[in-house]
C-alpha cells in the first residue's frame, strides 16, 4: 500500500502543476481575447446576450481543445505553456480572420444577433479542433 502512495504523490504534484498552469493560461486567454474583440463579451453575457454567450463559449472551447491536447502530449509544464500560448494566438487569429468576410461581426454580436454569435463560436471551435490536431504531429 505504501508503494502505491509513493507513486501517487509525484503524479499528484505533476497533475497540480499542469492543471494550475492550464487554469492560468485560460485566464490569460479570457483577458487577452476580451481585450482584442470589439465587443465586451462578459458585459453582454451578464445582460443575457445569447449571441455573445455562443460566440464566447465557442472561443473558449476552441482554446481549451488544443490546450488539452498539449497537456496530454507535453513532457514538461513549460512545453505545455508554450503550446498553450500558440493556442491563444490561433484563437485571436480566428476572430480577426472571421472579421474579413463579416466586418461588422462584433457590432452584430453587440446587437444580439444570434447568427453572428453562432458563426463566431462555431468557427472558433473548428479552429480549436484543427489547432489541437496540428499539435499532435
Amino acid at each position: 500500500m505504501n508503494a502505491q502512495f509513493d507513486l501517487f504523490w509525484p503524479s499528484l504534484t505533476e497533475f497540480l502543476l499542469f492543471f494550475v498552469a492550464a487554469a492560468v493560461l485560460t485566464l490569460i486567454f479570457v483577458v487577452v481575447y476580451t481585450r482584442i474583440t470589439r465587443h465586451n463579451e462578459l458585459t453582454l453575457i451578464k445582460q443575457n446576450s445569447t449571441a455573445a454567450a455562443l460566440a464566447f463559449s465557442g472561443s473558449l472551447v476552441g482554446f481549451a481543445l488544443p490546450l488539452a491536447s498539449t497537456m496530454i502530449h507535453s513532457v514538461t509544464v513549460v512545453e505545455m505553456m508554450l503550446w498553450g500560448l500558440v493556442a491563444l494566438v490561433v484563437q485571436v487569429l480566428v476572430y480577426l480572420i472571421l472579421r474579413l468576410p463579416m466586418p461588422r461581426l462584433s457590432e452584430r454580436i453587440d446587437k444580439g444577433e444570434v447568427a453572428a454569435g453562432i458563426w463566431l463560436g462555431s468557427c472558433s471551435i473548428v479552429g480549436g479542433i484543427l489547432n489541437a490536431a496540428a499539435m499532435t504531429t
